[in-house]
């Protein structure tokens, strides 16, 4: 008898090992310093190469950080959106929201192959995504565009090489360019953006999801319910709905994007007297540059004041009826309680307020979801699942 009780015991004993073993290998969490031993160049590698993105491309920033949200936003941060489609896998890269539209993968194929060059199968493609989201915002400056620019105009006065080996990119840069760009960042200036710590330690997926894409990917005319409902649904609140929404201070928008904006939203204004939407200098502007048919692919700042700047002035723009997506014009327009203008407000005045508030926001998004432990994948190339 005390033979068969020793005999559950032990068994009783390895499934509670084996049940916290799988627990910690859920649970995880992510770390400031999670390359300190295995890769501890990891971040100067990719900020270095962002930097030299920057150079060649300064629109580059916002796609990097479009590219880290649109991630984000199906399946949590795993990389599943550079996954191009291959056997059991249709790539996200197809999805409406992303087709001829999310820009940057060759730059994360860049940066991958120089630290596998560096700490082979260390460095994970979602964590590369988190870096060089934050460093592209930190960077962002278009050469030659003073920091201290002061816009015209009215303010307001409210303060397969094979699938699982990466290939060299294309025509890398000159070495000088590169030492140039580690100590000096070239012709792109720190200029004052928010920065914050990432943590690391993500792992990549298995698998890509473009129904997840085409569903789950805030559309550039959606209503303020629809985005609260959308951001509530990854585990984000309001404030980080219109924290995060001021990264549109930098990058621009297809004219397929706004075209309802200046157009059907416009006629609605002239109805209902909607201030918001009717700054008829801003519409004849866009309607220049974007006819009601054709032109789909013709691109317009979506901050048209200061589009070389990571800055407040997204929420200043949206306060003078002059946003460029619908998207945008919600944050004002439907807000009826009131406490999301507060918040526009606010950032309106406050610089600095805005910067902290995006920095932690943007933490929280890069938390949705990921893998970590033994789940998920180190992947040698971003674009494919090792084997």
């Amino acid at each position: 008898m005390g033979y068969f009780n020793a005999i559950f015991l032990i068994i009783a004993f390895l499934a509670l090992v084996l049940r916290c073993t799988e627990t910690l290998s859920e649970d995880v969490p992510l770390v400031f310093d999670y390359y300190k031993e295995t890769c501890p160049l990891a971040e100067n590698i990719v900020r270095r190469h962002v930097a030299i993105a920057l150079v060649r491309d300064p629109r580059m920033a916002a796609s990097l950080l479009r590219l880290h949200f649109h991630d984000c936003f199906v399946m949590g941060c795993d990389a599943s959106v550079l996954l191009d489609s291959s056997e059991g896998i249709v790539s996200e890269k197809q999805a409406g929201p992303n087709l001829n539209s999310l820009r940057g993968y060759e730059v994360i194929d860049e940066i991958k192959y120089y630290l596998e060059e560096s700490c082979p199968y260390k460095v994970s493609c979602a964590d590369i995504l988190a870096i060089a989201a934050r460093d592209a915002v930190e960077l962002f400056q278009v050469a030659g565009t003073s920091k201290h620019h002061t816009p015209n105009g009215s303010r307001l006065k409210h303060g397969k090489e094979s699938q699982n080996h990466a290939s060299p990119p294309n025509a890398p840069p000159s070495a000088h360019l590169r030492e140039h760009q580690l100590s000096t960042g070239g012709n792109v200036e720190t200029r004052g953006g928010p920065r914050w710590e990432v943590l690391l330690g993500r792992r990549d997926s298995l698998e890509a999801s473009l129904s997840g894409a085409n569903q789950l990917i805030p559309a550039p005319n959606s209503s303020l319910e629809t985005l609260i409902a959308n951001f509530e649904q990854h585990g984000l609140d309001v404030g980080d709905l219109v924290a995060l929404s001021g990264s549109h201070t930098m990058g621009k928008a297809r004219c397929l994007s706004f075209r309802q904006r200046i157009y059907d939203d416009f006629k609605y204004s002239r109805e209902h007297n909607d201030k918001y939407k009717r700054y008829t200098t801003f519409r004849r502007m866009l309607r220049s540059m974007c006819p009601e048919s054709g032109k789909d692919h013709k691109l317009a700042p979506l901050d048209h004041l200061t589009p070389a700047k990571f800055d407040n002035h997204y929420f200043l723009n949206i306060l003078e009826g002059k946003g460029l997506l619908g998207s945008d014009t919600v944050l004002v327009t439907q807000d009826h309680e009131g406490e999301i203008l507060k918040q526009v407000w606010a950032y309106a005045s406050d610089e600095e307020l805005f910067f902290a508030s995006f920095a932690k926001s943007m933490v929280k998004m890069g938390n949705i979801n990921v893998l970590t432990g033994d789940q998920g994948q180190i992947r040698r190339n971003c674009r494919f699942v090792s084997t």
